[in-house]
């Protein structure tokens, strides 16, 4: 009989790993093409562009991410905890969700018009590229639907339609080029994308799911109660947007936007690293939140063996990119963005304390410690805007990546020391960080 018990436990954990790892496959494989298809797009407009005009594009994208912060409502992480938790409440939880995202993504629309008719001339080409760009909020909303899948452990339908959408804006970028098409035709495209991967989204959900779009109903009270647990996490992610978007905002408005496309490929090269840390955790998330209640001390033990995996992750990537910075940067965009070089050696390094971020990230939710998100987040944003006043002027990009790396170092790791709930979770990093000292101890006791 217990032979039969312990046959069905590991036929039922055999399972389980198939199901994550082919979860975490679909996740790891669509940001892999999708990093790819970026970056060849990057590396084509980049080049046809210029310095000048590439900094245009990417200072507008990053002031409508600063406002499009507005229908992030913190909700991401608490919808796929009740989706996980509620089971019988989805069609309510489903359809409140998207209301209130809906509503934060039309108010970050009014504010970038706001923006837009305060601080650019009607004739003005940066004042279209904006209002272009703005019109990518209106499909946000339907972003709701990948927290379903995330709760069923089915990332590869976000996957399948975030890369349709991304290969067919491929194919019309790709065409602005050969047509020798101006600023106003890449910022459509853009636009274009937000709303293929909505539809495709739509597509998927609807035809997996027995609760669909028509049975999506807003509850005032779910909205309170959802609202009450996010708002913090709200917040905090204003914050975290501010410190990582705010930098090319300052460089346009302190130096030029020639300064803005050459800080803007090195933070895009490191960037592009961060889908690591993401697919990982997504995939563990549901896990994670049932061993809390389960088995705590096991939950604390995959805790630390998950900040081992990302900073081992990190560093990797840090290391790698360092070493192999110019020769990337000069083959891939040309001497126009030499200056770049040096920017991505110090950008990269705040992958470190970024990829453990995104575990101490889910680690809040689970524990409802939803106000310190908010605390390390603005303790960052405020020393990034200091940092990026100060070095900016005299550094230009590189002054930009080094707020960028101490303002991640001070709210990702430093300031959790300073709280007797987060001391635990400081340790665990600093564990991490010195992994290889532990790994090579551990090999030398069992040698003895």
């Amino acid at each position: 009989m217990k032979n039969k018990n312990l046959i069905t436990q590991v036929k039922a954990l055999i399972h389980r790993i198939k199901v994550y790892a082919s979860n975490m496959s679909w996740i790891l494989m669509e940001k892999i093409i999708n990093i790819g298809i970026t970056f060849v797009i990057t590396i084509l407009v980049a080049r046809y562009l210029g310095p000048a005009q590439f900094g245009i594009l990417s200072y507008a994208t990053s002031v409508i991410a600063l406002f499009a912060v507005a229908g992030h409502m913190g909700l991401s992480g608490l919808v796929v905890r009740d989706l996980v938790n509620h089971p019988m409440l989805i069609s309510e939880t489903m359809g409140t969700s998207f209301v209130l995202k809906m509503i934060g993504f039309l108010s970050g629309l009014l504010l970038v018009f706001i923006f837009a008719f305060v601080t650019k001339s009607s004739e003005d080409g940066e004042f279209w590229i904006l209002l272009i760009l703005a019109f990518a909020l209106i499909f946000q909303p339907f972003n709701v639907i990948d927290f379903w899948f995330q709760s069923r452990i089915k990332a590869k339908f976000t996957s399948i339609s975030k890369t349709i959408a991304l290969i067919v804006v491929l194919i019309i970028k790709l065409g602005c080029i050969y047509l020798g098409a101006n600023l106003i035709a890449f910022a459509i495209a853009n636009t274009v994308q937000a709303m293929l991967t909505a539809f495709f989204l739509i597509l998927f959900y609807n035809s997996k799911s027995s609760h669909g779009l028509k049975s999506w109903r807003f509850s005032p009270a779910r909205a309170k109660k959802l609202f009450s647990q996010g708002w913090i996490i709200f917040l905090g992610s204003i914050f975290a947007v501010i410190y990582l978007k705010v930098d090319q905002i300052m460089l346009k408005w302190l130096v030029s936007s020639e300064e803005v496309g050459i800080y803007a490929i090195s933070a895009r090269l490191s960037e592009a690293w961060y889908f690591v840390p993401s697919a990982i955790v997504i995939s563990v998330f549901p896990r994670l939140i049932k061993l809390r209640e389960i088995d705590p001390v096991h939950f604390n033990k995959r805790f630390q063996q998950l900040f081992d995996l990302l900073f081992i992750c990190a560093l990797a990537v840090a290391v790698l990119v360092s070493l192999f910075a110019q020769p990337l940067i000069n083959t891939l965009f040309g001497y126009e963005y030499k200056d770049a070089v040096p920017i991505l050696i110090v950008h990269i390094w705040a992958a470190l304390f970024i990829f453990m971020r995104a575990a101490f990230s889910k680690w809040i939710l689970i524990e409802k410690f939803l106000i310190f998100s908010l605390i390390t987040h603005g303790f960052g944003a405020i020393v990034n805007l200091v940092l990026n006043y100060l070095l900016i002027p005299s550094y230009g990009g590189l002054g930009a990546a080094y707020a960028t790396l101490i303002s991640y170092a001070v709210s990702s790791y430093i300031a959790l020391c300073f709280h007797s709930k987060s001391r635990p979770i400081f340790i665990m990093m600093t564990k991490s960080i010195l992994f290889p000292f532990r790994y090579s101890i551990y090999l030398y006791r069992l040698k003895l």
